[in-house]
């Protein structure tokens, strides 16, 4: 049996091999990226191409990629403009307008039995391009790894190798001295995620700060701590991009999970907006949640326990988010989902949450603490309130 080889190089190959031998992704060509707008130019011309020759003509940018054309440059800085304004995921989620034309720029997961939805969502490119030069002033430097969806940076990748006595902390590190966050590419909203890996640990950040920068664990767990379980088929680490990297499992993600939302100071007033990009033990348990919900259907009891820090105010929501519109055997499973709060503070989280998270389909509405108290005193509305996310009639 052939060793896996786990250094830097061999890790980055490793990745890039799974995804796009196993989950169906397109090797990127460093030469396609343009520094200027933070795109893989190549694959967003590629994709509207054909999924939208009429609106790609009319668009006019549809000349050799290294021409001049000044209609695609025009096109270029309104994409860029509206990723800043609304960050990437709303961009891909909704498309932009340019002109008298929509451009979709990305197809979600297409509902069951629905041939063209699977056919829009097939026509997606995912791609994955190795040793990424992003610099507009230094073509010099550059990332291990990122990929995109149709041309748009979703995740960028730093690697590290243990055996070699490199860590994710220095893959952390490298993030924090060497990438500065006003590089376009690394700007707030521009890229979904970052993450340092090495062949036993998964970090990620979702705003760059230079020395502030904050990496999280994207880690299964080990026993009753942290970090992940020995695997006997590779490397430790490969859930993620075998799972989570995953076609379905990033759609999963970008679509129900990722987002950016305003955060008020109630004190000062000042706003501020994050991005939220879920950890490991979120997205399993909201899915699993949801899993048993729509097989065995409502009436079911569940006991989850997170432990303070750990995101339980956006495991909720999303949760919530998703139940409505849930089926079972082809019907709707709840008409509403009632969030029950004993803190002031944490409903007023999960409900702002929600509603940013909420669609059409989903609308949050505060309801009135007495009819959930079973006695309606001061005290009661003071400790208890709930409110309801439900589909409109």
């Amino acid at each position: 049996m052939k060793p896996t080889d786990t250094s830097e190089k061999g890790l980055e190959s490793i990745i890039v091999t799974s995804l796009v031998e196993d989950a169906g992704y397109v090797q990127g060509d460093p030469q396609d990226y343009d520094r200027e707008h933070a795109v893989d130019l190549t694959k967003l011309l590629q994709f509207i191409s054909a999924t939208q020759p009429d609106t790609y003509e009319a668009l006019g940018i549809d000349e050799e990629a290294d021409s001049y054309n000044p209609r695609r440059t025009q096109f270029l800085h309104r994409l860029q403009g509206e990723i800043a304004k609304r960050g990437v995921v709303e961009v891909l989620r909704s498309g932009i307008k340019h002109g008298p034309s929509h451009v979709d720029l990305f197809y979600s997961t297409p509902t069951p039995d629905n041939e063209k939805a699977a056919e829009r969502f097939a026509a997606n490119i995912f791609s994955v391009t190795r040793q990424l030069r992003y610099s507009r002033n230094e073509t010099a430097l550059s990332l291990d790894m990122a990929v995109f969806i149709n041309g748009l940076p979703i995740a960028t990748f730093e690697l590290k190798n243990k055996l070699t006595k490199q860590t994710v902390l220095e893959a952390v590190q490298q993030y924090q001295r060497d990438r500065d966050p006003k590089e376009l590419l690394f700007q707030f909203g521009r890229c979904v995620v970052h993450f340092a890996v090495d062949d036993h640990d998964v970090r990620f950040c979702t705003h760059l700060k230079g020395k502030a920068s904050w990496f999280l664990p994207l880690n299964k767990g080990a026993g009753d701590g942290a970090g992940n379980p020995p695997n006997p088929h590779g490397l430790a680490t490969d859930y993620l991009w075998k799972e989570t990297l995953s076609k379905e499992g990033l759609t999963d993600i970008l679509e129900n999970y990722a987002q950016v939302v305003e955060e008020k100071d109630e004190k000062t007033g000042k706003k501020k907006h994050t991005q939220i990009f879920p950890r490991y033990h979120q997205l399993r348990v909201v899915r699993m949640l949801l899993a048993d919900a729509a097989r065995s259907g409502s009436g079911r009891r569940y006991l989850i326990q997170h432990s303070a820090g750990s995101g339980k105010s956006n495991s909720i929501a999303w949760l919530a988010h998703q139940l409505v519109g849930l089926e079972h055997e082809s019907k709707a499973l709840f008409d509403s989902v009632i969030v029950v709060t004993d803190r002031r503070v944490l409903d007023k989280q999960i409900r702002d949450t929600i509603k940013q998270f909420a669609q059409v389909s989903a609308t949050p509405r505060k309801s009135c603490a007495a009819m959930w108290s079973p006695t309606n005193t001061p005290s009661a509305r003071r400790r208890r309130s709930w409110w309801t996310t439900s589909t409109p009639r």
